[in-house]
């Protein structure tokens, strides 16, 4: 190969233009250079939220001091509220077979009281158990049919309810027409309520 030759394949190599269309400058000291690196982003890209982001959000409740605290209430006064529910038909029992009415009249005072006080804190928990549905998100979302069962249940022990007032209501105006026994079985059904209830808030079969 002539001298000619090889400067003109030496200039040529030189020269040749890189893929971005530049022709490249010669290495310096007999080195390569490389191409600066582009850096990342130090903070990443934030995508918008999507509809499950917006359903865990829903779904998780917020776990804070207040919300035990109301939670902690919530299950006192639907334990006194069953209480209530529990003794006031026994009374009902005692009513239905006891002839004498000096007897009978202390019983239905007592039984009057007794549905006033139910009733105040049967308001007081389904208050707090609103603030927790409603506030906080509790049993809110899919994937929470167990938290709609028991708000049928809990409609079923306000009508129990209401139920015990209409009967009370009968006794204050001595027109019962029915017997110790049926105010037995009727004692058994806030029971049955109340198994109910519970099985579904533990279990959360669906």
């Amino acid at each position: 190969m002539t001298g000619g030759a090889a400067a003109q394949q030496a200039e040529g190599a030189r020269l040749r233009p890189s893929p971005t269309g530049f022709a490249q400058p010669p290495p310096r000291n007999g080195k390569a250079t490389q191409e600066p690196k582009q850096q990342e982003p130090k903070h990443p890209t934030q995508t918008a939220p999507t509809i499950l982001d917006y359903n865990t959000a829903i779904t998780t409740p917020h776990r804070t001091p207040a919300m035990l605290w109301v939670k902690a209430f919530h299950i006192v006064f639907i334990a006194s509220w069953f209480a209530g529910l529990f003794y006031l038909p026994r009374l009902y029992v005692n009513l239905a077979q006891q002839p004498d009415h000096a007897v009978q009249s202390c019983l239905v005072s007592m039984a009057r009281r007794l549905y006033r006080f139910t009733t105040m804190l049967a308001v007081i928990a389904v208050a707090l158990g609103l603030w927790l549905y409603v506030g906080y998100g509790i049993g809110m979302g899919p994937g929470n049919g167990w938290m709609h069962a028991k708000l049928f249940f809990v409609l079923l022990i306000i009508g129990y309810h209401h139920a015990c007032g209409v009967m009370l209501r009968k006794f204050e105006q001595g027109r019962n027409t029915r017997s110790h026994k049926f105010y037995r079985w009727f004692n058994e059904v806030p029971v049955l309520l109340l198994v109910a209830v519970v099985l579904l808030v533990v279990l959360k079969p669906f």
